[in-house]
């Protein structure tokens, strides 16, 4: 699947806004909200809907609507949890999960420290969250996990993404769509995205 890169002049303008070190942690935590939101809108272009029976002030009619019990959002800890309040405002009753990884800043290789989802995750579809797409290590280790439990249809949202992340995901799960906000230039020497917005994680919690 290709990878789906938003192209909005909101869009752009958030971004702006999100990149520039002058950005304080209460508006940088704001705005990775709002992306969050548009991302999970873009995301659900392909929700199936289920007809229901309504009654307005006027008349009863027949409609659709999405049924949010099988939806499950996971972020990547700990910046995939700047997403969360983001996506769960376009799908409230969504169920949550955790996957706790760090990198070795040497090898750049992402190790797991923590993991729990729902326990019927493999009926949901299965939505990871993370600002950052770079080397792409964490990204497939987090859906190589979900995949050993069943999950079948599982969608990547991320804020920036590397082409060198976006390559190495499609490579080993070339079913996992993934949706960014901005498709960056590359990764310098450190395994950064440049010319990306700094650490995802200490910008959204302020312990830069």
């Amino acid at each position: 699947m290709e990878a789906v890169i938003l192209n909005h002049p909101l869009v752009t303008h958030k971004l702006s806004i999100l990149r520039s070190k002058k950005t304080g942690t209460k508006e940088f935590r704001e705005i990775v909200g709002e992306l969050s939101e548009f991302l999970c809108y873009e995301a659900l272009k392909d929700a199936e809907l289920e007809e229901c029976e309504i009654e307005t002030p006027l008349v009863k009619m027949k409609t659709k609507r999405l049924n949010e019990n099988k939806y499950a959002f996971v972020p990547i800890l700990r910046a995939g949890m700047g997403m969360i309040d983001g996506v769960l405002n376009v799908i409230p009753n969504a169920k949550i999960g955790h996957i706790g990884l760090y990198r070795d800043e040497e090898t750049l290789e992402p190790h797991k420290y923590y993991y729990k989802v729902p326990k019927d995750i493999e009926n949901r579809e299965v939505i990871i969250v993370d600002p950052m797409l770079a080397t792409g290590g964490s990204a497939v280790d987090a859906i190589k996990m979900i995949k050993a439990d069943g999950a079948k249809k599982i969608k990547f949202l991320c804020m920036i993404a590397a082409p060198e992340g976006i390559e190495r995901v499609q490579k080993e799960y070339p079913d996992v769509q993934i949706f960014a906000a901005a498709l960056d230039e590359k990764l310098n020497e450190k395994g950064y995205i440049l010319p990306g917005l700094g650490d995802a994680g200490d910008r959204i919690f302020g312990t830069i």
